[in-house]
């Protein structure tokens, strides 16, 4: 945070020139969220009722702004292994009570040029490299500094170095689930739109550089493409998502390996009616522990189910072969943006292709007012990996 500190201070006098057209806005938000885990193996479910409340203010004045963010998680119903609390005889679920300053950053932005410096929240294209763990009620931020640079229309480079990363463990955080993991991460992005897409190029080095996070061996550089693009099919719209990656250790990580990533999905919109399906595999390296394709640093709940059994990924690695059918309306009554979605995993290791066991995941979403309300069910059928687990949330989030 020292580092944070002197960086706003010393841009701060910049903005001081503007003081006279200073514009205050406020930020709040809350969300109350139920969550039930059966898991297989343990004598206890797991019950949570946690409400997440976020506050804070933006102060903007001409391209200059700064921002400050604090919030804090209570358990109201706390019959649950946080990881740091509780008896290990219940499942675990990630959202100990916490208070916590969440972002602090200044901001320059202008047509061409955008720089933040400070506490904040990081995710480039889908998050599956560097996110900001956006379910879980404390979330994700880094202590950092960000150059998004447009030359032309179209072409964008987006550079990031982090020495610190707020982990969702939050303020008693300890050991390998530490409040925060020191290093030196240097994350960039170069795009260009085309008429297939918007093509990047991506480099993203991860430095654990802590020895309690699995001996430094959570250190990676990973270098890649992505092609993300869509367009009318008569009167529906396709998208399509193409990715690959190869990362190998870095930094201080005594592994020596190197693996693969890749990503096919396509998804077609009929207005209404959705469908989509997709390949996703995070290889294997020498198939020891932590030499497979590895993200820590990802919104891990967006991929490979709900169940969340893959956020580290298994030394023989994963493929994941998916499809999701889903429906949505604009308004349902008094109910906005009304959202039924089911989707189905069946994962498999990527050395040797052994079956890990398969998914069921199931969302109803709608908005009222303010309000957005969800209501989900996750389903991992285990066979030769982890272990039979049943989830469900129910959820509301309001925004100011």
């Amino acid at each position: 945070m020292t580092r944070t500190l002197i960086l706003l201070l010393a841009l701060a006098p910049a903005g001081a020139a503007h003081a006279q057209d200073i514009v205050l806005k406020p930020l709040g938000e809350a969300r109350l969220r139920h969550e039930n885990v059966d898991q297989d193996g343990l004598t206890d479910d797991a019950e949570a009722l946690t409400l997440r409340v976020r506050a804070g203010v933006e102060a903007k004045a001409g391209r200059w702004s700064a921002l400050v963010e604090g919030q804090g998680n209570l358990a109201i119903v706390d019959d649950y292994f946080d990881g740091l609390h509780g008896p290990a005889t219940r499942p675990i679920i990630a959202d100990p009570e916490n208070i916590a300053l969440a972002r602090a950053q200044l901001r320059y932005a202008s047509p061409g040029l955008a720089v933040t410096a400070g506490r904040q929240r990081i995710g480039f294209d889908d998050e599956r490299f560097v996110g900001g763990v956006g379910f879980r009620q404390n979330g994700q931020s880094y202590d950092a500094v960000r150059a998004e640079v447009t030359p032309v229309k179209g072409v964008k480079a987006d550079l990031a170095y982090a020495w610190s990363v707020r982990t969702i463990w939050g303020i008693d955080g300890a050991g390998a689930r530490q409040q925060a993991v020191s290093g030196d991460n240097v994350f960039g992005n170069v795009s260009a739109q085309t008429p297939v897409g918007k093509v990047a190029a991506f480099a993203y080095l991860v430095d654990q550089d802590e020895a309690a996070m699995q001996g430094f061996r959570l250190s990676s550089q990973s270098y890649g493409v992505r092609l993300d693009g869509s367009r009318p099919l008569g009167k529906a719209k396709i998208a399509w998502q193409l990715s690959y990656a190869r990362q190998s250790d870095w930094h201080r990580n005594p592994n020596d390996y190197a693996a693969d990533y890749y990503l096919a999905d396509v998804a077609v919109d009929f207005g209404g009616p959705r469908l989509g399906a997709g390949y996703e595999v995070l290889g294997s390296g020498n198939g020891t522990a932590l030499t497979s394709f590895q993200t820590p640093l990802a919104t891990g709940f967006k991929f490979q189910g709900w169940a969340d059994k893959f956020l580290v990924t298994p030394p023989d690695g994963i493929r994941d072969l998916y499809a999701n059918a889903g429906w949505s309306w604009k308004a349902v009554g008094a109910l906005k943006a009304v959202t039924v979605l089911a989707a189905y995993h069946d994962y498999r290791s990527d050395r040797a292709s052994r079956s890990y066991g398969d998914e069921i995941d199931l969302l109803a979403s709608a908005r009222l007012g303010k309000v957005t309300g969800s209501l989900r069910y996750a389903r991992y059928n285990a066979d030769r990996f982890a272990i039979d687990t049943d989830k469900y949330w129910l959820q509301l989030d309001w925004m100011l």
